[in-house]
């Protein structure tokens, strides 16, 4: 293992370990505050039990989520002072907006822990709100920080490449931004949605009906669904975006060898680079034509029109983008299934075929997650500022980085397993509010 690939695997391996819980710092306060609102409109307390015990459970996250943030800022200035040294004053910004962002969900949070006895309900409620909307924002910072690198902006490179006329306001606003923020915060919310969901789905298989599972399911299931119908509109939008600004990232996504009009649409298949062709994909024909550019005989560059060194790792790239296109349809189909059973039967849908698949359906948003990370990664190599600075210009000369990498695998390891722990008591302790008589069949669940 060289030192570049240690530093990028132990970069990668902490933003896959961290993403999973910035994920759930903007999707759980949104499901935490849905409970509360309704114990307020309705006076049920299983949607008190239900907002207090997700309470706990995004404290525990948040937790785990401010240790690996730090692991991720100090790995940011240790392993790239290349690319401190270069972006640090483009990009600084945004980093600051997301720790005041940070610190004010940190408040936030306390308040709808603590005081729940202390404060007014309504001001309560507006707690998690906040909660919610700093979360959502400290995610969003970050992000516009990620669309920079995929499309730099906001400064004038000089010939003897010194960063002259910085603008932060207008990297921030980059032309990726948009298209990049919508994606993450809308994938957010169908991961939080669907694993919540599949968590009390396994419980209602286990253990039979409960009124405390029963409700969670049907808010979890609500939310992620929702959500994965609208997915797919801002992941169109994110690839006209990449054909638009990085044609040679949307080759590798679909292992596009040969520039060529009428472009076909490949499902699945595997990119030999030394043959330079994709095998076994099923075509369809003029797909990626009309879909990046809304031409069904537009022209699709390939990675033979750009040099060996300026293309990422295809195989990867491909790979990637067709397992996250994969599980976001699922999901997309399973959550159209869920609506229309809902507004049909005008209840939540509780059959033990429907649980199962909730169940099996569970992880599908945090893989594309990290699918889709993946690509964006992986797919702007090997250049850490798309058309500026090359990855491995920007690493650290220190030797040796196969040790720390063991040495955070290991702490994330510990995180891991930890976290798994306080949820599993969370989850399976016994609800505060059981019913006594079953629902009746004429209540409209939310």
């Amino acid at each position: 293992m060289t030192d570049l690939f240690a530093a990028r695997s132990m970069m990668a391996m902490a933003l896959a370990f961290h993403i999973v819980f910035a994920c759930v710092g903007m999707g759980m306060p949104i499901l935490m505050v849905m409970a509360e609102g309704l114990w307020l409109r309705t006076g049920n307390p299983v949607y008190l039990d239900l907002a207090k015990r997700w309470s706990k459970g995004t404290a525990v996250l948040f937790a785990v989520g401010a240790v690996t943030g730090t692991v991720l800022s100090f790995e940011l200035g240790l392993l790239w002072p290349g690319f401190m040294e270069y972006a640090g004053s483009i990009i600084g910004m945004p980093f600051s907006l997301e720790g005041f962002a940070f610190f004010l969900e940190a408040i936030f949070l306390g308040i709808t822990l603590y005081g729940w006895d202390r404060v007014g309900r309504r001001f309560h409620l507006f707690s998690g709100m906040m909660v919610a909307l700093s979360g959502t924002m400290s995610a969003v910072f970050v992000v516009t920080a990620n669309a920079w690198m995929n499309c730099p902006t906001g400064f004038v490179m000089s010939d003897d490449r010194v960063v002259t006329d910085i603008e932060p306001i207008g990297a921030m606003l980059n032309p990726a931004a948009f298209t990049e923020v919508l994606h993450v915060v809308l994938s957010a919310f169908v991961a939080v949605g669907f694993a919540v969901a599949g968590v009390h789905a396994w419980v209602l298989l286990k253990r039979g009906d409960s009124e405390f599972h029963r409700r969670a399911f049907g808010l979890a299931l609500g939310l992620g669904a929702v959500f994965a119908l609208l997915t797919p509109l801002s992941g169109d939008l994110s690839a006209k975006h990449v054909a638009a600004w990085q044609p040679v990232k949307l080759a590798a996504l679909e292992g596009q060898f040969e520039t060529e009009r009428g472009a076909p649409l490949r499902l699945g298949g595997w990119p030999d680079e030394a043959r330079g062709e994709t095998r076994w994909s099923i075509d369809l024909p003029k797909g990626l034509s009309f879909l990046a550019y809304g031409d069904f005989d537009a022209e699709v560059k390939g990675l033979n029109a750009f040099p060996k060194e300026d293309r990422p790792p295809v195989a990867v790239v491909h790979l990637a983008f067709q397992l996250m296109v994969a599980c976001g349809s699922a999901l997309a189909l399973f959550g159209l299934t869920f609506l229309f059973l809902l507004v049909r039967r005008r209840r939540v849908p509780l059959q033990r075929g429907l649980l199962r698949a909730a169940v099996l359906c569970a992880p599908l948003g945090f893989v594309a997650i990290e699918a889709g990370w993946t690509v964006t990664e992986v797919g702007r190599q090997p250049w850490v500022v798309v058309g500026f600075l090359r990855t491995a210009e920007a690493v650290t000369p220190m030797p040796h980085l196969q040790l720390p990498f063991a040495m955070f695998a290991a702490l994330f390891l510990f995180l891991g397993v930890m976290v798994v722990v306080l949820l599993k008591r969370m989850v399976f302790a016994s609800p505060g509010a059981e019913p006594t008589d079953p629902e009746p069949e004429r209540e409209v669940q939310p």
